[in-house]
């Protein structure tokens, strides 16, 4: 059983870290629904097999009562969520996939009602406390929206956001979106341009640098010189002697 107060893990990380096709997957999961890290995927594909784990027991034992239980109580529970219709049956469970789970989260629900344009904007106004179910302040992107609650998603009234006039509401168009690709692809060069002069300048230092040494060099090679000629005609004189 182990300690009461220690925190389990709510997933389970890949057998094989470097699967591409996996890979490929998360990656399209990451930018359709804008999840933060692979842990937030993982988590809810957890729920997914433990949906279908518990939906084998059932249908390997359907003639027990409590098997019959647990089924009222699995499909009540999917109902409820949305993942499932009010005419599916248990064997339905196993044709779930991830996206099922990944469409009932508070963060694609946001998105999908129009409330924000993007998952990333949709997760903004989440953390930041700007969304609300019925009165209740919902700060976490992975929530689950049951079917009832997905009614009462509302901006909360102490935002700014909950104007219709907020420039953050506004609907773009494509030429708007077109700008919008215009002033990144701008900034982009921009910012280019910054790091190739960064780059020239930290060159010109160092061979402003290398010549200076050159020069230490040299002097050092004069003075070398020098001595060597103060020293012969010493040498000499005492040789007369």
């Amino acid at each position: 059983m182990g300690q009461i107060k220690k925190l389990r893990k709510k997933y389970e990380t890949p057998m094989h870290p470097w699967q591409k096709d996996r890979i490929i997957e998360e990656k399209e999961y990451i930018l359709n629904y804008g999840f933060k890290n692979k842990k937030e995927i993982w988590k809810e594909i957890a729920k997914l097999k433990k949906a279908r784990s518990q939906a084998k027991r059932i249908i390997a034992n359907k003639l027990s009562e409590q098997a019959q239980k647990e089924k009222e109580q699995l499909l009540s529970r999917l109902i409820k969520f949305g993942v499932l219709t009010k005419e599916s049956t248990i064997e339905d469970v196993l044709g779930l996939k991830a996206t099922n789970f990944f469409e009932r989260r508070l963060q694609t629900v946001v998105m999908r009602k129009g409330l924000a344009r993007s998952a990333k904007q949709a997760r903004q106004f989440i953390i930041h406390g700007h969304i609300l179910i019925g009165d209740q302040k919902i700060s976490s992107p992975s929530f689950m929206v049951s079917l009832e609650d997905e009614s009462k998603l509302i901006f909360n009234s102490s935002s700014t956001l909950s104007k219709e006039d907020h420039p953050e509401r506004a609907i773009l168009t494509k030429k708007d979106k077109a700008i919008l690709e215009e002033i990144k692809a701008k900034k982009k060069e921009s910012k280019e341009e910054v790091k190739k002069e960064e780059v020239k300048k930290e060159e010109v230092k160092k061979e402003e640098v290398k010549k200076e040494e050159v020069k230490k060099e040299e002097v050092k090679e004069v003075k070398d010189v020098k001595d060597v000629k103060v020293e012969e005609p010493a040498k000499v004189a005492e040789a007369s002697e």
